[in-house]
């Protein structure tokens, strides 16, 4: 996978659990309120990877 493509997904993690997580907080329902976290998290990690692949990239190509 691209760097462009996980950070797409990464953001679009990002934003679905946010969602979640506003949606679990207005019916109390904690469980879903966590799984919102969770996803939330694995996207800020997506957007990460695709960060440091570009960094990497970046990097071989000014060798």
């Amino acid at each position: 996978m691209g760097s462009t493509s996980d950070k797409i997904k990464g953001n679009a993690n990002e934003v679905a659990g946010k969602a979640r997580q506003a949606i679990g907080k207005a019916v109390d329902n904690h469980e879903e309120q966590a799984k919102g976290k969770l996803q939330e998290t694995k996207g800020k990690a997506q957007v990460a990877k695709g960060q440091v692949k570009d960094a990497v990239k970046n990097l071989v190509d000014k060798a």
